[in-house]
């Protein structure tokens, strides 16, 4: 296994380590990555002694301009080291053993051996360590079979499951998302433990559960991850309006659509074209106010009126509960959830040049990752309905490229402003600018007058003269 500690670091540990006379091993996430042959930037570096000291001559070797980063309550330092145009993270820490508390996951922790370390690890494939140490230099010490479980693909706790997730709640959480991540299964034993302590979730804190919710959305096929949390419990309990969509109900012989499943196949869907976190959000938000709004009507079936609208109300408070950026981010995602219904309308009838540039107006920079997420919305079993939506959806592209290189709408500012108008009749602050600079603005995006100067000013003279203005300059 020697080939697999390539970096230059581990050289440079090594001889730290025979100078300082302490045992060091390269431990957890990146053994597991080399093994798996995953790309990995992150170094975690177990010594049998101070941590802190280790990483201090460490950096020492490398540069004298590195700044070591050092946590003393919990006995660890980091540093950032650039090596093949990668900022890599090194982090060392003094092999330890933990106790907990019921009520906290802050451990008691103590000094202790390799073997100690190995066994506070949450699973059996993070627990693999590499020696750094010039009599055994590269021996991989896998003393609970994590190679084995690699390659049975199969996530399991080195010790008793039930400790392992008391101990560290979030552990669940993790196991969930290394499950979605590698397409690992966990092993029924560990699964049954998560649902037996699902309710110990509650003492994690907020934006440590949003870390890992975020990671699991972030894999390649989050359905997994979504499923688990729901059969485990956990997502009643971290995220119920998901949880909410489940089920399909039936009036008369009609149903409709289980939109938890929906939502995930939309999820999965949008995943194969996109890493954007917060266009995966949208996905996940998109149909969250159907549980409001459905509604039975005879002769015509369900119906989620104003979903879209209800839905991206919604979004705020779920992202301030979920402990999700209340910004930008929040904003985009509330857009996507408003408008995405608005391509699917035009893709079922004929294109309107107004309509697009509605569209284009309200979409803005997003309408790319607004066309994205209704083409992932298209999840119907018929596939000659899948294909014409598609087909259609190509031609709103069109249309859609067609309009913003004519009239500019995308990035649309009107030709006339307000102050413009005040000036022009000598107003303040009023509803008569407010009406003026509407019926500007739906004149150019219905098509009425062009987005130039001249005929904006032409229209607010006549509407202002309809609205009994007197012109002032």
């Amino acid at each position: 296994m020697k080939n697999s500690l390539n970096h230059p670091v581990f050289n440079i540990i090594a001889e730290v380590a025979q100078e300082m006379q302490l045992k060091c091993y390269t431990i957890g996430g990146y053994v597991r990555d080399i093994i798996m042959q995953r790309p990995s930037v992150d170094i975690d570096i177990v010594v049998i002694g101070s941590g802190i000291e280790v990483a201090q001559r460490v950096a020492q070797k490398i540069s004298k301009d590195i700044t070591v980063n050092v946590f003393k309550n919990f006995g660890t330092a980091m540093f950032h080291y650039y090596y093949e145009d990668k900022n890599w993270q090194i982090e060392f820490v003094g092999a330890r053993k933990e106790s907990y508390r019921t009520d906290s996951r802050k451990p008691i922790v103590e000094d202790g051996s390799l073997e100690d370390d190995q066994k506070r690890r949450d699973f059996t494939i993070n627990a693999l360590a590499f020696s750094l140490n010039k009599e055994d230099y590269g021996m991989l010490l896998d003393p609970f079979e994590g190679i084995k479980d690699i390659g049975d693909q199969r996530i399991r706790t080195p010790l008793d499951p039930d400790i392992t997730f008391s101990d560290d709640p979030l552990r669940m959480m993790r196991a969930i998302r290394f499950a979605s991540q590698l397409d690992f299964k966990i092993v029924d034993e560990t699964l049954a433990a998560i649902s037996r302590n699902a309710h110990r979730i509650e003492i994690v804190s907020g934006e440590r559960v949003a870390e890992e919710l975020n990671k699991l959305i972030l894999s390649s096929k989050p359905s997994i991850g979504f499923k688990l949390l729901m059969e485990t419990g956990l997502l009643q309990l971290i995220f119920p309006e998901m949880l909410e969509l489940k089920g399909a109900e039936y009036i008369e012989g009609k149903g409709h659509k289980d939109n938890f499943f929906h939502t995930l196949e939309v999820l999965d869907n949008l995943s194969k074209n996109t890493d954007n976190l917060w266009l995966r959000w949208a996905a996940i938000l998109h149909d969250i106010a159907k549980p409001q709004t459905k509604k039975y009507v005879k002769g015509i079936g369900w119906t989620f009126h104003s979903h879209e609208f209800i839905g991206s109300k919604m979004v705020s408070r779920i992202f301030r509960k979920l402990k999700l950026p209340m910004n930008e981010k929040m904003k985009y995602v509330e857009k996507l959830v408003l408008l995405h219904l608005r391509p699917i309308v035009l893709a079922e009838d004929i294109v309107s040049d107004s309509a697009v540039r509605r569209l284009l107006f309200e979409a803005g920079d997003d309408v790319e990752d607004l066309m994205l997420l209704c083409e992932a919305d298209i999840t119907s079993k018929n596939t000659s309905k899948v294909q014409k939506y598609l087909r259609n959806f190509e031609i709103v592209r069109e249309k859609l490229k067609e309009i913003e290189e004519k009239d500019r709408v995308r990035k649309f500012q009107p030709p006339v402003s307000g102050e413009d108008i005040m000036q022009v009749f000598g107003l303040n602050p009023c509803k008569e600018v407010g009406i003026i600079k509407n019926i500007i603005k739906d004149a150019i995006l219905d098509g009425i007058i062009h987005n130039e100067h001249d005929e904006a000013w032409a229209l607010m003279l006549r509407e202002g003269e309809k609205l009994g203005l007197k012109i002032k300059i």
